[in-house]
């Protein structure tokens, strides 16, 4: 059967939790434990059963097994700074017991957990944020080229195969994490640089912001580590239009090759599942906000838009892509 752009966005928003009353949704849950902190009231994360096994819970953890809930017990007045402590203490435990492989890719690069206010409650590891299903946030910008004989052509980057994610699979031209106090535009314009090449001074009078995209994604075996982690996500995507000439050119170890592909050979690629799952869809979001996907020609576009704005039941802050 032929893959489908729905395909494409479903297979990256992926989470699929049981209706309220299904009668498989008691099993359903228990297969995870709910993640909070004292003093917020919201459910920060989900985290897999067969991950609290694994991890060096300290005393700082209250872990119920009644209601499946893993509780950092600062206490209420604690600064983020002393929860953020707390919580690395028990992640470097864990990294030195060897008991969850991802913990050995650690970046000293900080992602933030927001309250219901919108203030950092905690920072975390990168490297562990999805041992706690925490929402993460991440920019994409997809540089492409347009003239009148060759029509509109994408730069599409090939992660390098020595990556710990998703290694050799093909990407957008730039795309990076979030980390804590960095503004979405700050960041797409550093990876361009960083990534790509793609001078400073051009990113930022030309770059267009395509808004932001949230899904729901479960890693699978290509993302490298433990499977079966959750990962809410907002990305901040981007578009630039690059001048016919100027090539992307890969300037660090995370990018193999850039190379100029028509939409239809990107679509091609998309239905062979050649893209890293959250790449994919922001091809899909580039697609639509040129008008090359539509409710004229796409029959599934209400759905596809759906699951490209997912609403996350965490607290989210979306900050300005400008």
């Amino acid at each position: 059967m032929t893959r489908t752009i729905l395909d494409v966005v479903k297979e990256c928003d992926n989470f699929t939790a049981p209706e309220s009353g299904e009668a498989t949704g008691h099993d359903f849950w228990r297969q995870y434990y709910t993640f909070r902190i004292n003093g917020c009231d919201a459910v920060l994360g989900y985290i897999p059963q067969v991950i609290i096994g694994k991890i060096q819970w300290s005393d700082a953890w209250i872990i119920d097994q009644d209601s499946r809930t893993v509780c950092l017990n600062t206490p209420s007045t604690a600064t983020r700074e002393i929860r953020s402590e707390a919580l690395i203490q028990t992640l470097k435990a864990t990294q030195q017991h060897g008991t969850i492989s991802m913990l050995n890719k650690w970046r000293n690069e900080t992602f933030p957990v927001y309250d219901i206010q919108g203030d950092v409650l905690v920072e975390i590891e990168r490297c562990a944020s999805a041992l706690f299903g925490i929402v993460t946030y991440g920019v994409q910008l997809l540089c492409y080229v347009n003239d009148d004989r060759d029509g509109l052509r994408l730069w599409i980057g090939k992660r390098s195969s020595r990556k710990q994610t998703y290694p050799g699979m093909l990407d957008c031209t730039a795309a990076g994490g979030l980390p804590t106090g960095t503004l979405p535009l700050d960041a797409v314009m550093c990876e361009a640089q960083e990534e790509a090449s793609i001078p400073y001074k051009f990113t930022k009078k030309h770059i267009k912001a395509m808004g932001p995209i949230s899904y729901f994604h479960v890693r699978g075996s290509t993302a490298g580590g433990e499977i079966g982690l959750l990962q809410p996500e907002v990305e901040y995507t981007y578009q630039l239009e690059l001048e016919i000439g100027m090539v992307p050119t890969p300037s660090d170890s995370e990018v193999e090759s850039f190379t100029l592909y028509t939409v239809e050979e990107t679509l091609e690629f998309l239905r062979q599942e050649l893209f890293k799952p959250n790449s994919a869809v922001v091809i899909v979001k580039f697609l639509i906000e040129n008008g090359i996907v539509s409710p004229e020609n796409e029959p599934d576009y209400s759905e596809i838009l759906s699951h490209l704005s997912r609403p996350l039941e965490f607290p989210v802050v979306i900050h300005s892509s400008t």
